[in-house]
């Protein structure tokens, strides 16, 4: 019999936690905070519903869909999307729009984009190795500082010169500034880039109530989610996992034994936390590695309507609020009074630096500040707050991260019985459908025996997930015919 012990219980450990107890495989989960979801969990506050940041339900993959669908059914609905970006005291839509781009940056700031862009297309950056050169290469150098610059470098905390180009792949694939036009104009047909996309699904109450219901399903087949679980240990012999040490809420050490194993916490605490230790080599690489941390200050204003859309950039550089979601207009329900508006203001910092030690009450000072500076309402109109703080809540992609990624993932591929899944365990910038198809994928291949699938190989780049879905597919279903009739 096997016994499946999933480090982490976001949305990569409990989808994958779900499919191994529906083909009834033995599963423990553990999870370090007190509610699932990772950073897909929401928060509730006097019955307020706050999402940790923005989290689109959007997918290419039928297998996420039917997940999503299955586990929320009626309370799963679409949601028209709508953002805009904000930059020296005026909105920009976001697609873009050519009469209100024309409008907002004037007529001369225009026909410079236009140069500019027309410039990338005859000389081009040679290289692209950063993010800087791959944006200007494809929107122009002019375009690339007005929309992309100054909120890139709030996000990561460091020049766009020292961020990998593979974040800009990963995030903006398939988007240039003829796509742009293009749609602005033509709306297209089945669209696949993301940042394009105008509908989107959410859950009633937020993507929590997603996780939450995934847990409570489960636990009901027989499986254990063990919350405020920090696993600190993780012990090896002969390149095969025997079992992990975690501690309870209340401090108390304990032992998980296992067959397999597929981990979603840092991929740098897991080198860490390997007993006997990793290579020197490999240990070095993971120090090299970093996250980037969120705070997000949740604020209740008494007002019944203050923007339209779902979520802002902020990319004014006079503020640090970096990104403004607003909860109402994800789901009504978010918001318990009807004549109220709760907003979720976003902060990006690095773990015990300045912002992240800052006392409460002077993080939401500079909040109140900011939202009424860029005039979204006034700090008098804001009833009550809460603060929460996200650590490592995105891999950095800074310049030779590539390079430590590939040593620990050669490193971690020679143990036969673990797998590692999700943004953290990848140490990839994932979607969320990415990181539930990681997820699936690690137990599907604890299912039938063997690695018919590499978790490491999801979001590489479209063309892999277009051709191998399809080979997985059919693997999958001639398996079905075998018996495993749960998948």
């Amino acid at each position: 019999m096997k016994k499946v012990i999933i480090v982490g219980a976001g949305p990569a450990g409990l989808s994958a936690g779900y499919l191994l107890e529906k083909n009834n495989t033995d599963c423990i989960l553990f999870e370090s905070e007190h509610q699932v979801g990772g950073i897909s969990k929401t928060i509730q506050y006097k019955g307020y519903f706050f999402d940790l940041g923005g989290h689109r339900f959007f997918t290419k993959f039928d297998e996420v869909n039917k997940l999503w669908e299955e586990i929320l059914d009626k309370d799963f609905r679409n949601t028209p999307r709508l953002s805009r970006i904000f930059y020296k005291n005026r909105f920009f839509n976001y697609p873009l729009t050519p009469v209100n781009a024309l409008f907002g940056v004037g007529i001369i700031d225009t026909f410079i984009i236009l140069g500019s862009y027309i410039k990338s297309k005859v000389l081009p950056c040679k290289s692209e190795e950063n993010f800087e050169q791959w944006v200007s290469n494809r929107f122009g150098r002019k375009l690339y500082s007005i929309f992309f610059k100054t909120y890139t470098e709030k996000v990561w905390g460091i020049p766009c010169s020292e961020i990998g180009s593979e974040w800009a792949a990963q995030r903006i694939k398939g988007l240039s500034l003829k796509t742009a036009i293009i749609n602005a104009f033509v709306k297209p047909r089945n669209s696949n880039i993301k940042t394009l996309i105008d509908e989107f699904k959410y859950p009633v109450l937020g993507p929590g109530m997603m996780y939450n219901e995934m847990k409570n399903r489960i636990e009901a087949m027989g499986g254990r989610v063990h919350t405020d679980c920090r696993v600190t240990r993780v012990y090896h012999d002969n390149r095969s996992i025997k079992s992990v040490e975690y501690i309870d809420k209340n401090g108390i050490h304990h032992t998980g034994e296992g067959s397999d194993f597929v981990s979603s916490m840092p991929v740098t605490e897991l080198i860490k936390a390997l007993s006997p230790s990793a290579d020197e080599a490999v240990l070095a690489a993971a120090s090299k590695l970093k996250y980037r941390s969120l705070i997000t200050i949740d604020i209740i204003v008494n007002k019944q309507n203050l923007f339209p859309d779902n979520w802002i950039y902020i990319h004014s550089p006079e503020v640090r609020l970096g990104r403004i979601q607003n909860f109402k207009n994800w789901s009504s329900r978010m918001v318990p009074d009807a004549r109220k508006s709760s907003l979720g203001l976003e902060y990006f910092c690095n773990e015990n630096d300045e912002i992240w030690n800052m006392p409460d009450a002077e993080l939401f000072r500079i909040a109140a500040a900011e939202i009424e500076r860029i005039k979204i309402c006034r700090a008098s109109d804001i009833e009550d707050f809460t603060i929460i703080r996200v650590p490592k809540a995105y891999p950095v992609y800074s310049t030779g991260y590539k390079e430590n990624v590939d040593i620990i993932k050669s490193y971690l591929k020679g143990f036969d019985n673990l797998q590692l899944i999700g943004r953290y365990g990848l140490f990839k910038y994932n979607n969320m459908d990415h990181s539930i198809i990681t997820g699936l994928q690690a137990a599907k291949n604890i299912i039938y025996g063997s690695c018919i699938h590499d978790t490491w190989e999801i979001n590489t780049d479209e063309e892999y997930q277009e051709e191998k879905q399809e080979e997985a597919d059919e693997a999958s279903f001639a398996r079905l015919k075998e018996g495993n009739s749960g998948i």
